[in-house]
């Protein structure tokens, strides 16, 4: 059986939540784990789900050297740079 160790619990970007304090949402924080006995990592992206005024998933992941987008919005199926997020959260505002 597979055994898992938190190695880092990360947190929510500010600059979203300053965003859509006026939105109705939830956010789950990510974590990275390590799997015991391997060389092997698993990371869980923050997620903020956002219920009204529309109904959008965006997933937060570490930033790597390769690709500078760090988040997915699952109902678009597409990544997108923090500029481009808060581009598309402001068109929501009420």
């Amino acid at each position: 059986m597979l055994e898992f160790k938190t190695t880092k619990t990360l947190k929510s970007n500010i600059e979203i939540l300053d965003v859509i304090k006026s939105y109705t949402y939830k956010v789950k924080k990510g974590t990275i784990k390590h799997i015991l006995h391997t060389n092997l990592q698993i990371i869980e992206p923050t997620e903020y789900l956002i219920t009204y005024p529309t109904a959008l998933t965006i997933l937060e992941y570490q930033v790597n050297e390769i690709s500078n987008k760090s988040f997915y919005i699952k109902e678009h199926n597409k990544k997108y740079s923090l500029k481009e997020i808060i581009k598309i959260l402001k068109k929501y505002e009420i």
